[in-house]
């Protein structure tokens, strides 16, 4: 899992803003399929999602865990992950919104080496 430059610096400034942070990618539709960043701890984790890590952000003090709901990580679990910003202000209560950008997951398939990696 990465993170585009323009994504770790917006994470800085919310982490400057609202403190210690965390992203959950849900399996929903439209905006519900994005990563939705979240003070951490504000939105609750169960057995139905699945923690895929931490990111280490340079100058935000906290790792930023990242979760996922587990049907959608059936769907990515052979994908290498990257965390981006866009213009365009998504719905929904992603920390990011009143910025007037919004969060998007880039994905591509593991290479053989990472996939024998995992295993």
């Amino acid at each position: 899992m990465d993170l585009t430059a323009d994504a770790a610096a917006l994470l800085r400034r919310l982490a400057g803003q609202h403190g210690p942070l965390m992203f959950h990618q849900s399996g929903g539709c439209c905006d519900g399929s994005a990563p939705m960043c979240y003070p951490a701890g504000e939105f609750r984790t169960g057995g139905s999602d699945v923690h895929l890590g931490d990111l280490t952000v340079a100058g935000v003090p906290d790792p930023v865990p990242v979760w996922m709901s587990a049907a959608q990580f059936e769907y990515w679990k052979h994908t290498h992950l990257t965390i981006d910003v866009v213009p365009r202000r998504g719905i929904g209560f992603s920390l990011e919104a009143p910025e007037g950008v919004r969060f998007l997951i880039r994905s591509r398939l593991l290479t053989e080496q990472e996939l024998s990696e995992l295993e």
